[in-house]
């Protein structure tokens, strides 16, 4: 379901891995008998019409069913406690122009990419609540 690196990926308007990330949800939501039934199916029937409706937009991630939005509340917070500081910690470096110039290049980038993985995360969390 998940590509071989194992992650989804995130937009600030949308999942750019939305197929995966819908089948995800759909299988981890699903109770044990409709997930005996979908395993005895080899998958869904024809869902094209759902699928064309289901564009993982921020608009439609705030409007998922609860245990979808939990499941996906709850990883953002795992993802978000892998990391090192949190978002302020960022904020606060980014805006020490001091501490900020005693970075290496490649230090300041990385932090760049921290922060807006960060932001983004924040902001799923939000919509998820």
């Amino acid at each position: 379901m998940v590509g071989e690196e194992g992650a989804f990926v995130l937009g600030w308007d949308e999942v750019l891995t939305e197929e995966e990330l819908s089948v995800a949800l759909k299988v981890l939501c699903m109770s044990e008998e409709e997930f005996k039934e979908y395993k005895e199916q080899d998958g869904w029937e024809d869902d094209s019409e759902e699928e064309e409706n289901s564009t993982l937009s921020n608009e439609a991630l705030s409007r998922l069913k609860s245990p979808c939005k939990k499941l996906l509340y709850d990883s953002v917070l795992l993802t978000l406690e892998s990391y090192g500081a949190d978002l302020k910690a960022e904020q606060d470096l980014l805006s020490n122009k001091k501490a900020y110039e005693k970075l290496s290049r490649r230090e300041q980038q990385a932090l760049h990419v921290r922060y807006g993985q960060k932001r983004i995360l924040h902001q799923l969390l939000e919509l998820v609540q």
